[in-house]
């Protein structure tokens, strides 16, 4: 694998699309069809690619859709261009935030979130079904600390969140698109660690598991790649954020029975 980073910028510059696409039912978590926004990154590293997204209707039973649309307009936004004000979203200040990329079902941020009470949890994920079972967890749990975000990982990242605002960002079990002509698909790149270096603040803490073997390899050769991430293996007990993920994942789970060995990094930002 190529790895000709020498000159890693330390901040990113965001190309605006006044196009930006809209819905009417934004209320309701819906977005548009066809190819996602891609912001025109200008460091010169590697970012993933999306291709088209078709999102299937009728997924949702009756009563989700009802819980969903009861809520979401108070815990739930949808991608876009307007930087996510962090108090005013969770009505409290001064608390840690921590973005959580791809959190499918939402079965680790449910049960991790009742036990970092003071930090404030953003769950980003494209599809609705996972937010509808994360958004019920949440209700019915009475948990006060997560909010959540439908969209692409590191569009949410680039477009709604000010350089240095988050202590902490988390991507369990990403897609690992195992063919090799889908690499260019996988969300740990070297402009991706890049972009999340520049959005933690200092001594802020990227957390990546995967039981995918060929994906860990790809990791390790990129554990070094952005200077202002120190790279602290796994696992580092004075991590200052939670990094025990509590539960046995669905994805998780279906690797140990095919007896993946499930890898966990961690890196601190300078």
């Amino acid at each position: 694998m190529k790895l000709a980073f020498a000159h890693v910028m330390c901040t990113i510059d965001v190309m605006n699309n006044s196009d930006f696409p809209r819905t009417e039912r934004s209320g309701t978590g819906e977005l548009s069809h066809g190819r996602p926004p891609q912001t025109e990154f200008t460091t010169g590293l590697d970012y993933p690619r999306l291709g088209s997204v078709t999102f299937r209707r009728g997924t949702l039973t009756d009563n989700q859709e009802a819980l969903f649309d009861e809520h979401w307009p108070r815990l739930g936004r949808l991608l876009d261009d307007a930087p996510v004000n962090i108090d005013e979203w969770f009505g409290r200040t001064g608390h840690p935030t921590i973005v959580e990329i791809g959190s499918g079902t939402g079965t680790s941020t449910a049960a991790m979130a009742p036990l970092e009470a003071e930090t404030n949890i953003v769950a980003v994920e494209l599809y609705k079904p996972g937010l509808a079972k994360l958004l019920g967890a949440v209700v019915r749990n009475d948990i006060d600390n997560v909010r959540m975000i439908r969209g692409d990982g590191v569009e949410v990242l680039a477009r709604m969140f000010e350089p240095e605002s988050l202590d902490g960002v988390r991507i369990f079990f990403p897609d690992p698109w195992p063919k090799a002509r889908h690499h260019k698909r996988r969300i740990i790149q070297s402009g991706t660690l890049n972009l999340i270096a520049t959005r933690l603040k200092p001594s802020g803490v990227l957390h990546v598991a995967t039981d995918h073997a060929d994906y860990a390899e790809w990791i390790d050769e990129l554990v070094d790649v952005e200077p202002m991430l120190e790279f602290k293996g796994w696992p580092w007990p004075e991590a200052p954020l939670l990094t025990d993920r509590q539960v046995i994942t669905k994805f998780e789970g279906k690797g140990l029975d095919k007896d993946h060995v499930i890898r966990e990094y961690l890196w601190a930002k300078n």
